[in-house]
């Protein structure tokens, strides 16, 4: 199958730092190759790949100081894949929108997968309009928001199963890892291990548009005695992070599309403790792999109950239900749904006009 991957252009594929819709574009594209398919991946210069690489700027966007607008590279970068588009069976975007006026007139298939939140009330008349691009959500409670889109399927993520180690346990700390912002919880998160009289080790980062929740909330946290920040941390560093812990602590308050340390923790046999919002009660699978609490004292309890829990068994969770292969595997039934479903021309116009 001649398959095209577009990702975003903010980071390089895979991610030299963070970036969790990177990561998981690099993990399916090299899948789609090991498995025998010829893969083209649209992305940055820097990206490394076994696929066919076509870049549209030469690294990734957001380490790039002399970057002042991203959109311009998006559009260039959809101008080198609408010249080659029909050579393709299928065309999968990771870009969120900006490419559905072109896809809708596209002379191959394609597949758009939502990394992110959608409950933002600017999308409802964006998917009014576009209610025919075909979408992939990453959690069935994704899609809540606009149930009413052209959702073909609901495909959890995936690692490669040799990307961690499992560690006997039963760890030293909590760990929250991710980024600092109002809706990750950083603050239940110290809260819990001072209430729990345990260390917590944080690996997070900031992004300039939470700088100012930061410095007036997080800055001061940092200070607090049970507090180890280790900063932000590459992929290569997170089977120690995780490993190390007793459980990664995941204490949101927002609708959480996926949450990918979720399963970077289980594949270190790391059990999680987390919040019942967006995702987390279709991936956690409480008394097993962790456990789904709704206060801080739930918390506190269950930091103690997760000494517990029997780590391989966690591990075995996730080999069964989040591997980059089952990943990949069904993304390709959709491929082929998704192709054999189309005429190979199928231009699509707006209903307003």
């Amino acid at each position: 199958m001649r398959i095209a991957q577009v990702a975003p252009l903010h980071e390089a594929v895979p991610p030299k730092l963070y970036g969790g819709t990177e990561r998981v574009v690099s993990y399916l594209t090299e899948e789609l190759v090991a498995l025998g398919h010829d893969v083209t991946l649209y992305a940055s210069g820097d990206s490394i790949t076994s696929a066919r690489l076509v870049a549209s700027c030469d690294s990734a966007l957001r380490l790039d100081p002399q970057c002042l607008d991203t959109v311009v590279y998006h559009v260039l970068q959809l101008e080198a894949l609408m010249g080659e588009a029909a050579t393709y069976d299928i065309i999968h975007f990771h870009t969120d929108y900006m490419h559905y006026p072109w896809a809708r007139r596209a002379l191959a298939p394609t597949v758009t997968t939502l990394h992110g939140r959608q409950d933002l009330n600017d999308l409802i008349p964006l998917y009014e309009e576009y209610g025919d691009i075909p979408l992939v959500s990453i959690s069935n409670a994704q899609r809540l928001p606009i149930a009413h889109a052209n959702w073909v399927g609901t495909v959890y993520h995936g690692l490669p199963e040799t990307l961690y180690r499992v560690s006997p346990g039963p760890g030293r700390y909590l760990a929250f890892l991710g980024r600092f912002s109002p809706e990750k919880g950083f603050e239940r998160a110290v809260e819990i291990a001072s209430r729990a009289g345990l260390p917590l080790k944080v690996a997070a980062k900031c992004d300039p548009i939470d700088r100012a929740y930061f410095d007036q909330v997080v800055r001061p946290l940092l200070n607090e005695p049970v507090v180890e920040y280790v900063g932000e941390i590459g992929e290569h560093e997170k089977a120690d992070f995780l490993g190390g812990a007793i459980a990664l602590l995941f204490p949101i308050d927002w609708p959480e599309p996926f949450g990918l340390v979720l399963i970077e923790s289980m594949a270190c046999g790391t059990p999680v403790i987390a919040w019942p919002s967006g995702s987390v009660p279709e991936l956690v699978d409480h008394g097993v792999t962790g456990f789904i609490v709704r206060s801080i004292e739930g918390a506190v309890d269950a930091a103690d109950e997760a000494r517990r829990l029997d780590r391989a068994r966690v591990r075995a969770t996730f080999e069964r239900r989040f591997s980059a292969r089952r990943m990949t595997q069904d993304y390709l039934r959709l491929y082929r749904r998704l192709i054999n479903a189309q005429p190979p021309i199928r231009p699509v116009f707006s209903r307003n006009g």
